[in-house]
């Protein structure tokens, strides 16, 4: 099972899954501007980067450094003495910065520049110094290709887009929790594909949580650190019931929903009970491409949530969340769906109610495609993790019978987390700074 995970991690980014080469192919997020990756420097990959020339602009407050590649990098007068690395200025210890802010000139000039064992040495006019590796300044160089491809190494952005015809990652849980490669394997298919599959874990309460030690620690909610999806009396959420659950993402209700679910199957239904998902991302840019009125709509418009009950405590919460979030260039970065804790409070003018439902509806439509929803059905000691800020999941309907019903335990940890291990476990598998 590690094999199917292995393959992918070392085939690259988007060459994934056993099966592959059945699937149609599948729709990468797409980039803001036109330039290659091989037009500027990029981040430090390797080897050490030499430096052939290195001199100060005074008139534009930049330092030129020429490379022994060809290529250039520009960086600014203030951004270089504000992140001097000598002990005065940065704790080495915690990789944290000891200047004050207050006492940086933010117009401040260069006396001198110099290289000396190919690192670049500054003094500046109060005659303190500074000296920059040339690994580290390559890495932080300004160019846009270097910066898109610094943000995909720190946040790995790309997604691969799927579709029904989805094969889900599938890892074995005891080496997930054991080896550090199949670890990093399944957070690096969990953030691209949005969703991993583990087998072999105890058909018994409290596995959840041994994975979530693998990663840091649980993100606490108002039902509690982990949680148990039954057919319960009285239920204070419509997951606790037998009833078909419809497409949406768990937690919208809150400002900052949780980025990672897990589902752990217990005991499955004799009758009924088979999970489905759908790609949001994908969904979102299909709208953007197929109705532009309503995407605008549903990222602009912001809709009421609400949930209320007793649980870990009692509860009473609120938010106004967009249906799709996006970021300043325009990638979606998050769906919040839920049609059950939906508001009847809707906070927007008479005139844009029914555009707003007409969007929404359009939106639906399209997430219920069944050549866009995949269906699969749990088993005991099946555990499915998977990213709730980018899948909708469902559930149909089952046949409940008492004690012996349907049961799956279920908890959350947050993607700051999630991608901390992931850069951890990638520095220990690989390597990478």
């Amino acid at each position: 099972m590690l094999s199917y995970l292995t393959r992918w991690m070392s085939r690259g980014a988007f060459q994934a899954l056993k099966g592959a080469s059945s699937r149609p192919q599948l729709v990468k997020t797409p980039h803001i501007g036109n330039q290659t990756l091989a037009a500027a420097p990029l981040p430090f990959t390797g080897g050490s980067p030499r430096v052939r020339q290195a001199r100060a602009l005074d008139q534009e407050r930049l330092l030129q450094i020429d490379w022994d590649d060809g290529s250039c990098s520009l960086y600014p007068f203030t951004w270089l003495r504000d992140n001097c690395q000598c002990p005065h200025c940065t704790l080495q210890s915690a990789q944290a910065r000891c200047l004050l802010y207050t006492n940086l000139d933010v117009h401040t000039g260069m006396d001198q520049v110099q290289l000396m064992d190919n690192k670049v040495s500054i003094t500046w006019p109060d005659q303190h110094s500074s000296e920059f590796d040339p690994d580290w300044l390559k890495k932080r160089c300004f160019s846009s290709e270097a910066r898109q491809a610094q943000q995909e190494e720190l946040f790995l952005n790309e997604r691969e887009y799927w579709d029904s015809s989805l094969q889900i990652p599938t890892a074995d849980f005891e080496e997930v929790l054991h080896d550090d490669k199949a670890a990093l394997a399944w957070l690096e298919a969990l953030r691209r594909i949005g969703i991993v599959y583990l087998r072999g874990a105890p058909a018994e309460q409290g596995q959840v949580a041994r994975l979530s030690q693998r990663i840091g620690y649980l993100r606490l909610t108002f039902y509690g650190h982990t949680w148990q999806v039954q057919d319960k009396p009285m239920a204070n959420n419509v997951a606790y019931t037998s009833g078909e659950l419809s497409l949406h993402t768990d937690y919208p209700a809150l400002h900052h929903p949780p980025g990672v679910q897990f589902l752990h199957c217990v005991r499955q239904a004799a009758q009924g009970g088979e999970s489905e998902v759908v790609d949001g991302f994908h969904m979102a840019e299909q709208l953007r491409r197929e109705d532009p009125e309503a995407f605008n709509i549903l990222s602009s418009l912001r809709v009421d949530f609400t949930d209320s009950g007793a649980d870990y405590c009692d509860f009473s919460v609120q938010s106004k969340n967009h249906i799709i979030d996006v970021d300043s260039e325009g990638r979606v970065t998050r769906i919040n769906y839920n049609n059950a804790t939906r508001d009847s409070v809707l906070d927007m003018p008479v005139h844009q109610v029914q555009p707003f439902y007409s969007s929404l509806k359009a939106f639906v439509e399209l997430l219920s495609r069944p050549e866009n929803v995949f269906t699969y059905r749990m088993e005991p000691g099946d555990l499915v993790t998977f990213d709730n800020w980018r899948l909708l999941h469902g559930r149909k309907s089952y046949l409940s019978r008492g004690q012996n019903s349907r049961h799956l335990e279920g908890a959350y940890l947050d993607w700051d987390e999630v991608m901390s291990r992931l850069r951890i476990l990638r520095k220990a598998v690989r390597g990478d700074r």
